[in-house]
C-alpha cells in the first residue's frame, strides 16, 4: 500500500472531481506550486496509485436506454469453462463489465443495449450462446441513486 500524505490525497480528491484539469489549476486548487503539483502526480503515477484518467460517457447520449446485469453460475465439469466463458463474452462488445466473484454465482456481468427489443436479441443470439452457462439471472436496471468511482481520500 503507498503511503499518502495530505496533499496526495488532496490531490486526488481534487482528480477525481476533475481528471482533465491542467497542472497549473490543479496546483492552483491545492494550494501549491506547478512543479510539486506535478512530480507529486507522477510519484503516484510510478507508484501504481492514479492508474490513468478516462472520458466519462453518458451512455443514453449514444442510444444505449438499457441496461441489465447478469448473474452468471457456470457449469464448471469442463476444466476450462471460466477461461471459455470471459474470453467469449470479453469478445460481445454490448458487454461493458465483467467480474468475477466468490459465492454462488460465479460471474457478473453489465450489457447495455439501444431498448428491450435490442436486449432480447443480444440475450438470445450472444449471451445464451455464450458457453458453459448452467444458470443465469438478469436484473434490469430502473434507476441509478448513486454511480461514483470516488474514493474516500
Amino acid at each position: 500500500m503507498q503511503r499518502l500524505d495530505d496533499l496526495d490525497r488532496r490531490l486526488l480528491r481534487i482528480l477525481q472531481e476533475d481528471a482533465g484539469l491542467p497542472v497549473a489549476e490543479l496546483a492552483d486548487r491545492a494550494g501549491v506550486s506547478a512543479g510539486a503539483c506535478w512530480r507529486r502526480i507522477e510519484k503516484m503515477e510510478r507508484a501504481g496509485v492514479i492508474l490513468g484518467r478516462a472520458v466519462e460517457i453518458d451512455p443514453r447520449a449514444l442510444g444505449y436506454e438499457v441496461r441489465v446485469f447478469l448473474r452468471v453460475v457456470l457449469d464448471k465439469s469442463a476444466s476450462n469453462a471460466f477461461d471459455a466463458f470471459l474470453a467469449a463474452a470479453r469478445a460481445l462488445p454490448e458487454v461493458v463489465a465483467i467480474e468475477t466473484l466468490l459465492g454462488r454465482v460465479d460471474v457478473r456481468m453489465d450489457v447495455v443495449a439501444r431498448d428491450l427489443a435490442h436486449y432480447q436479441e443480444i440475450y438470445r443470439d450472444r449471451i445464451l450462446a455464450l458457453p458453459h452457462i448452467a444458470e443465469i439471472d438478469a436484473l434490469m436496471l430502473v434507476s441509478e441513486l448513486k454511480m461514483s468511482e470516488r474514493l474516500p481520500v
